[in-house]
């Protein structure tokens, strides 16, 4: 019985070291679409030796799959910036980092201070930024003429027009109405009176929407059929429209332009930091980070990128954002709990509304 019992007890840590080999050779990655191309898993698994595995999410998901797992399943996750401190607050879902074990060198400091404000949490950093966009206009300006959210709403653009029902173009309206939405996060109550002034806006404005687009290709389709003739949109969807009819511009609104902020963050119970970390430094090479920005069309938070990046891209982001309209951006902070509630019954009224 003794020798069977040091038999079974052999053949069990056998097991777990070849599980845990099996971890040290696997990065679980869950992230957006496009944020982790083929070419680049592949150069990593040739100068690691790491397998890539990849599960597409989004914000919510990523935090509903790991608050399920107490932040376990996935060893690095990419939720904006501005979804991490409340999430970390209310679910203990990551871990902070270790950012000696970073190449901080890599990131734009400008980027790096703004993700590091938003991702603090009791003196501890919980993110890095990875990719960053905005939210504006696109227009056929062969066919109407905006120059702010509000604009959408004008009576010549009844049923030509469209929005995405969700927050941000709640935080849009709200800018183009002379509030800062983003002030009076710390004032539920001002908050509320904010949210339900825009939602009157947004419900006066129906007869223009000719949709609420759910996706991209129903917002691309309907622009490039002229069924919609100005949306609120993200610049790189324009800037894709643009390509193949220059009528088509992303416009930067006189409010200013909302700006996202992708991150890096470790989930708490991920089984393989070191190649998170060696993932981390790997894509903030400014070679490997124009690779990301080839995939998904947005600009990287890694230095040194401006000569790899495709010239015709450069020169649509040039013309969008010169040095005013780029420091007129609109960064979304940490949202504090309890704000998503108050606009989801928002966005609520304004769908069933008639």
């Amino acid at each position: 019985m003794r020798y069977f019992c040091v038999a079974l007890g052999s053949v069990l840590l056998i097991s777990l070291i070849g599980q845990a080999h099996a971890d040290s050779q696997k990065l679980r990655i869950i992230s957006w679409a496009d944020y982790v191309p083929a070419d680049l898993i592949a150069a990593f698994k040739k100068e690691t030796g790491i397998d890539v595995e990849v599960t597409l999410s989004n914000n919510e998901e990523m935090i509903s799959k790991l608050r399920a797992t107490g932040g376990a399943g996935y060893d690095l996750a990419q939720p904006s910036q501005d979804r991490i401190a409340s999430a970390e607050r209310e679910f203990g879902i990551y871990r902070p980092l270790d950012l000696s074990k970073v190449k901080l060198e890599e990131f734009q400091p400008a980027l790096l201070g703004i993700v590091k404000r938003n991702t603090t949490v009791d003196g501890k950093q919980y993110g890095l930024p990875y990719l960053w966009g905005t939210d504006g206009l696109v227009v056929d300006t062969k066919r109407a003429k905006v120059a702010d959210y509000t604009d959408l709403c004008n009576a010549d653009l009844k049923g030509k027009t469209a929005i995405r029902l969700r927050r941000p173009t709640l935080m849009a309206f709200a800018f183009a109405a002379g509030k800062d939405p983003f002030a009076l996060y710390g004032d539920p109550k001002a908050y509320s009176a904010l949210m339900d002034q825009v939602g009157a806006t947004l419900i006066a404005c129906k007869p223009n929407f000719k949709f609420f687009y759910d996706n991209k290709d129903q917002l691309l389709n309907g622009i490039r059929s002229g069924e919609v003739v100005a949306a609120m949109m993200w610049d790189t969807g324009g800037w894709t429209l643009n390509r193949d009819n220059p009528n088509i511009q992303f416009v930067v609104p006189r409010s200013g332009a909302l700006g996202w902020l992708d991150t890096f963050a470790l989930p708490a119970r991920g089984k393989n930091d070191a190649a998170a970390y060696a993932w981390i430094n790997f894509t903030m090479r400014p070679e490997n980070a124009a690779r990301v920005i080839k995939s998904v069309g947005n600009f990287s938070a890694a230095k040194d990128t401006a000569s790899l990046v495709d010239p015709r891209l450069k020169a649509q982001f040039t013309a969008a954002f010169p040095d005013s309209a780029l420091k007129n951006i609109h960064w979304y902070p940490a949202i504090p709990t309890g704000l998503e509630e108050i606009e989801g019954k928002v966005l609520d009224r304004i769908k069933a509304a008639n």
